[in-house]
């Protein structure tokens, strides 16, 4: 078994964690929050009071942190792992980057002499809990070959998709399609509501026919046809609107990079930027229902969006 540093032990890392606890990895976690630290020691993990007890003397680093900058500043610097880790540690981020951040740590860890993995994951919480994350993994196939081990007993599906910043390229792509998806199919329900059409006839057709989609038959935004969606716990979130944005404006920003258009990935952006500033960005990103069927409630000192909502 291995000796794992766990970085970011949040509503991703703390179940991920606990998995690799679950099959006799000796864990280290770390996180800026006492609480979550707290948690993951209640778990069975040896929770380190800092980044430097948490990455000296291990074989592995695992990050899952929310964003670029704060990838890059927990890998890059003198404090950074980079500089704390011993010689050989291999280094994986399973966090949701812009590509050129991970990159940009990918490049640094190479120049210390780490070989590092990016590893973004799909699922969200849910899966995250039940162990079937998918991994997208970018980096050198001896080092993917090292990292995979580790990963397995966090998810289900795993591919190698190409070289350094490949992982988090994909991760972005995939996301784009979801948030576009999830958009699309609330907008079928509030027309389909309209028209008088039972929800359950709609999903059991939908779900048989052309129009069928993860976010459909997996993850549908009405209660009802699917118990375990978020739409059955008031939208409590399983991935929440917040993210599913920072996710969405990844996508407009690597399009802006690359100079490619997509207008509907532009659009669906927007509408979850609204939802968010309605008040919803802490509940699930299928909430984009209510907001579009004029059913999200907005918060204190807000007003009925274009969309209708009160």
């Amino acid at each position: 078994m291995a000796r794992i540093a766990f970085i970011g032990l949040g509503n991703m890392g703390r179940p991920m964690s606990r998995h690799l606890i679950a099959v006799g990895h000796a864990v280290t976690g770390f996180d800026l929050s006492p609480a979550a630290r707290d948690a993951f020691a209640a778990a069975g993990g040896t929770a380190a009071p800092s980044l430097e007890a948490a990455v000296g003397d291990v074989e592995a680093v695992i990050t899952m942190i929310p964003a670029g900058a704060h990838v890059r500043a927990t890998y890059e610097g003198p404090l950074g792992v980079l500089a704390l880790a011993k010689a050989g540690t291999l280094m994986i981020d399973c966090s949701t980057i812009d590509v050129a951040s991970s990159r940009a740590v990918n490049a640094a860890a190479a120049a210390a002499g780490f070989e590092m993995v990016d590893a973004p994951v799909s699922g969200a919480v849910p899966s995250a809990e039940a162990a079937s994350l998918t991994f997208m993994m970018g980096g050198e196939a001896a080092a993917v070959a090292k990292a995979r081990p580790l990963l397995e007993p966090m998810g289900r599906s795993f591919f190698h998709v190409g070289g350094s910043g490949m992982g988090h390229a994909m991760k972005i792509c995939n996301n784009m399609m979801a948030g576009m998806s999830m958009v699309a199919i609330s907008e079928v329900f509030v027309l389909a509501d309209k028209l008088g059409l039972n929800r359950q006839a709609v999903f059991e057709v939908m779900t048989r026919s052309s129009g069928n989609c993860w976010a459909l038959s997996a993850y549908c935004p009405v209660p009802g046809p699917v118990p375990a969606s978020p739409a059955n716990r008031d939208y409590a979130a399983g991935f929440a609107a917040a993210m599913m944005l920072k996710d969405m404006r990844l996508s407009q920003q690597a399009a802006g990079t690359e100079a490619v258009a997509t207008p509907l990935a532009a659009v669906a952006t927007s509408i979850y930027q609204l939802l968010a500033a309605q008040g919803g960005a802490h509940l699930d990103f299928s909430a984009v229902f209510k907001l579009l069927s004029g059913t999200l409630e907005t918060a204190p000192g807000q007003t009925k969006g274009q969309h209708g909502t009160a």
